[in-house]
């Protein structure tokens, strides 16, 4: 039995880098946005209304629900939570 070994949980559960990487950079803008309102210490509806999104909706974030946002979606809530978004480009490994 051959053993792999991935950079991230993305790589090992993706069908392709493509996916992987839209994945990983949904991750790591979802953990940024929630550590973001977090540090709010908000009522959830206030937080909301800050992000310009609804509490049911600001509730998926908080719970982790990477399915029900988009990379354009998150990048806007990124925006919205006053923060700066870097990237960094570099040759596959």
């Amino acid at each position: 039995m051959k053993v792999e070994t991935f950079s991230n949980v993305w790589e090992a559960l993706c069908d392709t880098p493509a996916e992987a990487a839209n994945m990983t950079a949904r991750s790591d803008l979802m953990r940024a946005v929630t550590a973001r309102v977090k540090g709010w210490d908000l009522p959830q509806d206030e937080a909301a209304a800050r992000l310009g999104i609804t509490r049911p909706r600001l509730s998926d974030l908080l719970r982790g629900k990477i399915d029900k946002f988009s990379l354009d979606a998150l990048v806007n809530l990124t925006a919205a939570a006053g923060l700066h978004i870097e990237m960094r480009i570099a040759e596959a490994a």
